[in-house]
């Protein structure tokens, strides 16, 4: 864990305590990862919490980046015992500085918490603030670029991608050839609207399997009906839905000659793991905003997804430098 000596400099020696603050949900938590990175940089000394629900927890642990990790359990207002055990330990953890990575109201809720004081520097968009990123709500500003913004505020210049090496894992357990693909079809069963359809995924597993490229289907339990008509459209193949961890997805996109998916967390990751990635948006869901980043990827939008064909898609497939179909 980093030493919180006297040896610290710059930043680090006047910020001692640092309090990190990112909730969720997958795909924006992955894209913090980024700016988790460049606070811990800035502060190589300062002991760094961070604050997170529980799904995020062991993410945030295996990062290196933080010397505690605290889990929210988000007190409802009227709740006051709980309220006021939150109060109790933010203020007596005498944090130096909050970084509110996720800039909500429920965080803005959080900063009052501090009253009547001493409250702590504050990068945020809490009005009164020490460090306030002022931006209209909502926005379609892409989170990558808005929290670059926030920490230049305050005085974080070096903001890179996220780095997911040390998200990694033994994916020789799966038993895939040389040459595969990844499939996540999935996304919100709340929001339908974010995927292609089914039938168009099985359409293109079944052109991979044609040009010597296996198919690997990823996603959970909701998305179970989409890959039974993919494995029923293309038997060959492969489903690794429900059996891999969070930490198989970028060790297997490292792995992958492509990955093609929906508005989704995986993609997110497989995204920023240097995998060549299609990304299928309708205009609903705001790619301007949430669309996956890297190095080479591909965005494919379309305001309704049932009118983006299977040829549209592997024109795109065919662009990309690691795949080669046969004629």
């Amino acid at each position: 864990m980093p030493d919180n000596s006297e040896a610290a400099t710059g930043a680090s020696q006047e910020h001692r305590r640092l309090l990190v603050i990112k909730l969720g949900a997958l795909g924006d938590f992955i894209y913090a990862l980024g700016p988790m990175q460049a606070i811990r940089r800035h502060h190589p000394e300062a002991e760094i919490t961070l604050l997170t629900r529980s799904a995020y927890a062991e993410l945030g642990e295996r990062s290196g980046l933080f010397d505690s990790v605290w889990t929210d359990r988000e007190p409802k207002l009227f709740n006051l015992p709980a309220v006021l055990s939150l109060r109790a330990r933010l203020t007596g953890a005498a944090f130096d500085r909050v970084y509110d990575l996720q800039t909500s109201d429920r965080t803005g809720f959080y900063y009052r918490l501090f009253w009547p004081g001493p409250k702590p520097e504050w990068s945020g968009i809490v009005p009164g603030c020490s460090h306030y990123h002022h931006y209209k709500r909502p926005t379609l500003t892409h989170t990558q670029d808005r929290q670059r913004t926030q920490l230049e505020i305050a005085g974080i210049t070096d903001v890179r991608p996220s780095d997911l090496a040390f998200m990694d894992s033994e994916i020789r357990q799966f038993d895939l050839p040389e040459n595969f693909a990844l499939l996540i079809p999935g996304s919100s069963l709340k929001m339908a609207i974010k995927r292609w359809p089914a039938l168009s995924y099985g359409a293109i597993a079944q052109r991979l399997h044609k040009a010597g490229i296996t198919p690997v289907l990823m996603g959970g339990k909701e998305d179970q009906d989409a890959i039974r008509i993919i494995t029923e459209t293309c038997p060959e193949a492969r489903d690794l839905s429900g059996k891999t961890t969070l930490y198989d997805i970028p060790a297997l996109a490292r792995a992958a000659c492509i990955t093609i998916g929906n508005d989704t967390g995986p993609m997110h990751m497989a995204a920023l793991s240097g995998c060549p990635t299609i990304a299928i948006f309708s205009t609903k869901s705001f790619p301007d905003k949430a669309a996956p980043r890297g190095e080479n990827v591909s965005l494919l939008v379309e305001e309704n997804l049932n009118d983006l064909a299977a040829e549209s898609v592997w024109d795109e497939i065919e662009k990309k430098r690691r795949i080669q179909p046969k004629a």
